[in-house]
């Protein structure tokens, strides 16, 4: 069990959608202490969180932020970024932005805090995937979600003997300004945020926030058919 109550944690892109739930859940839930990064610290509203300045894919950056957050038990790795740079039309460095973003930022990130996480006694490592981790119909996005579920499957198994937990959070359409104009069934920022902190107090290896998050899962060992009805015409 990994306790929240009490807790020092630190939430990357905190400032709004998912993040800025996740910072006021954790709140709730009795945190002593909550960092909400963004790259302008001064877009970070709750009245409570620690504003802090990060650029997750600028080393620098991250490395600045480890030194002043040295507390930390739990982290989130929520900044992302959606470019959706389609492989065969985009610009390349479209595509290695979005890596940069939603692989190597959160890699960044978590190389920078363990060592502090480690020395606090163990905690805990969220990092917040996507339904498309698991289905590649967004070019690069789905592209760098799915490097970062691999990555994250690979630093739990690492870092479990050092006394990390770590958990994924897959989630599909959740309403948000990313979403706004896309007309589909969405979850709540603060559902998925109370569905991703039972996760972490649980140990849980993955949170599926939704029904199409699960059903797309259940469908992983069918043939490619199934999840790709085109390659089927």
């Amino acid at each position: 069990m990994t306790h929240i109550e009490g807790s020092v944690a630190l939430v990357t892109g905190g400032s709004r959608g998912i993040g800025r739930a996740l910072v006021a859940a954790l709140y709730e839930r009795g945190a002593r202490k909550v960092y909400a990064t963004a790259r302008d610290p001064r877009t970070v509203t709750h009245p409570d969180a620690v504003p802090l300045a990060l650029e997750v894919s600028d080393p620098a950056s991250v490395a600045a932020a480890a030194e002043r957050a040295g507390d930390v038990t739990i982290l989130v790795n929520n900044a992302g970024q959606a470019l959706v740079a389609d492989f065969l039309t985009s610009p390349v460095e479209d595509v290695r932005r979005e890596f940069e973003t939603n692989f190597y930022g959160p890699l960044n990130v978590t190389r920078a805090f363990v060592p502090a996480i480690e020395a606090n006694g163990g905690g805990h490592i969220l990092n917040v995937h996507s339904v498309l981790s698991w289905i590649g119909v967004r070019g690069s996005y789905s592209a760098s979600k799915a490097a970062l579920w691999s990555q994250t499957n690979s630093l739990r198994l690492g870092l479990k003997p050092r006394g990390i937990h770590v958990t994924g959070l897959h989630v599909a359409y959740v309403d948000t300004d990313m979403t706004a104009d896309i007309d589909a069934p969405k979850s709540t920022p603060e559902s998925v945020a109370a569905q991703a902190l039972d996760g972490i107090e649980t140990n849980a290896y993955e949170v599926l926030a939704d029904d199409l998050t699960r059903q797309v899962k259940a469908g992983l060992s069918a043939d490619l058919s199934v999840l790709y009805p085109e390659l089927a015409a």
